[in-house]
C-alpha cells in the first residue's frame, strides 16, 4: 500500500460567471494544479506526494484555495509561481508558507 507523506487538493471548482463568489477554475486552478503535478514528478516525489484536483473547499473569494494533509493547511490565492515555494518549504521542509495561509473556519481572514 501506497503511504503519502503528503497529500495536496487544489479546488478545481466552477461556478456560472455571475456568482458572487467566483470560482477557483476561473482563477487558474488547472495551472496550479499543473504546476504541482510538473514540479512533484520533476522532482521524484510522485511516490511519496500527490496533487489532487478536487470539488469545492468553500472559500471561493479566496481561490485559487488550496489543503495540505494531514496537517490540514489551507492555502488561498495561490498562482503557479507559489507552487515551488508551497513544495519547498512545506511539502519538503515542513514550514507553512504562511503568507498565502487562510483561515478555513473563518473564509475571508488570514490563519491566526
Amino acid at each position: 500500500m501506497l503511504r503519502l507523506l503528503r497529500h495536496v487538493f487544489i479546488c478545481c471548482n466552477e461556478r456560472p460567471a455571475d456568482d458572487p463568489r467566483g470560482c477557483c477554475l476561473a482563477r487558474g486552478a488547472d495551472a496550479v494544479r499543473d504546476a504541482f503535478k510538473r514540479e512533484l514528478a520533476q522532482r521524484g516525489l510522485r511516490t511519496q506526494m500527490r496533487a489532487t484536483r478536487c470539488g469545492c473547499l468553500d472559500h471561493c473569494e479566496q481561490g485559487v484555495t488550496v489543503v495540505v494533509y494531514p496537517e490540514q493547511v489551507w492555502y488561498g490565492h495561490v498562482t503557479p509561481s507559489d507552487v515551488p515555494e508551497i513544495i519547498e518549504r512545506h511539502l519538503l521542509a515542513g514550514e507553512p508558507v504562511e503568507r498565502l495561509r487562510i483561515d478555513r473556519d473563518h473564509p475571508g481572514a488570514a490563519a491566526p
